[in-house]
């Protein structure tokens, strides 16, 4: 079908991808804790938006552009090592100022809309020219070389790796949100975790900053 080969180890391995915890699901964990289950439903698709600009891109060209234009992956890549560090930086901000008190922490996390924790999951993974070469060396591997459709085959795969990981993403947070009460019972775990948070993302920023063009 449209070139597409070994579509049962394809399924297996994009599986396999999907329950490696990474930076994703700590960010999910952190946004489900922090705001329940909604909160941590906006921040999985937020990621899966993300990744799937990155599959639609693929199946246009753009990122096999990111992969032959060192200055395209260049421009991307500190426009979201920027983003990143803004966001972690003032997270670690936040809860650096003199007498800050789990009061402060939980008022900054009821100002968090859903809308904005969408947005930082889907532009964390859509400024991430990492996101974009994992999707360009990983989908062709499963689509025939002497398809005449490769382009909706990129994209059908996409579709199913994107719409296998949200289902996972939002069962963690589905799980994290169930656990966050005894979590939030205690100041100091709420403020570490919007620590944790802020370092995740300059951590990020900081590696993609150190992304080298292949």
């Amino acid at each position: 079908m449209l070139g597409i080969h070994d579509l049962g180890l394809f399924v297996a391995s994009g599986l396999l991808l999907n329950v490696t915890p990474g930076p994703d699901t700590a960010y999910i964990v952190g946004r489900s804790v922090q705001l329940g289950w909604r909160g941590g439903a906006a921040a999985a698709l937020g990621i899966s938006t993300g990744c799937l600009v990155h599959v639609f891109g693929g199946a246009i060209g753009l990122s096999a552009l990111l992969a032959a234009s060192s200055m395209a992956f260049t421009i991307v890549k500190w426009a979201g090592a920027a983003y990143l560090c803004v966001i972690g930086i003032m997270l670690l901000l936040l809860l650096s100022r003199p007498h800050a008190n789990v009061d402060n922490a939980r008022i900054g996390d009821g100002a968090m809309s859903l809308r904005r924790v969408f947005l930082q999951g889907a532009l964390t993974n859509i400024l991430n020219p990492k996101v974009a070469l994992f999707f360009l060396a990983f989908l062709p591997q499963f689509v025939s070389a002497d398809s005449e459709h490769k382009a909706v085959a990129f994209l059908l795969l996409g579709l199913i790796f994107v719409s296998n990981g949200t289902l996972w993403c939002l069962g963690v947070a589905a799980f994290a949100a169930r656990t966050a009460n005894r979590v939030k019972r205690s100041g100091n775990a709420v403020v570490w975790i919007n620590r944790c948070l802020g370092g995740m993302f300059v951590y990020l920023g900081a590696r993609i900053a150190l992304l080298q063009a292949r």
